[in-house]
């Protein structure tokens, strides 16, 4: 992945996932078995939750087919990490503040209870 073409969006207009894209056979389900998904995935999720919010849509619509996926879930996932590629400079950054201000809200009927 690390020469590809980088990628301009985390997914693209118009993509929807199914179980209609998982395997339907043996020799699919063979060759999706050499194909590292779960744990591009969960690489995925990593970085979803530690610094990268812009990809949580996708990587969760992602997870959803850990358990049989098909060739378009991995094409998706894919993108995402070129996506990653062409945007590594992104990310949260955390400030200290001099002054800390907790600030809390609630719900004032005890959200209808």
């Amino acid at each position: 992945m690390q020469n590809s073409k980088p990628g301009d969006t985390p997914v693209a207009k118009g993509d929807k996932f199914s179980l209609n894209q998982c395997p339907k056979n043996s020799l699919e389900s063979q060759e999706m078995q050499k194909i590292p998904y779960a744990s591009a995935v969960g690489s995925l999720m990593y970085a979803q939750v530690c610094t990268r919010p812009d990809i949580a849509y996708i990587v969760g619509m992602l997870g959803r087919y850990l358990s049989n996926p098909g060739m378009d879930h991995w094409r998706a996932a894919k993108r995402v990490m070129r996506y990653l590629q062409r945007t590594k400079e992104y990310m949260l950054t955390y400030r200290r503040l001099d002054k800390l201000e907790f600030i809390g809200y609630s719900d004032s009927d005890f959200a209808g209870c």
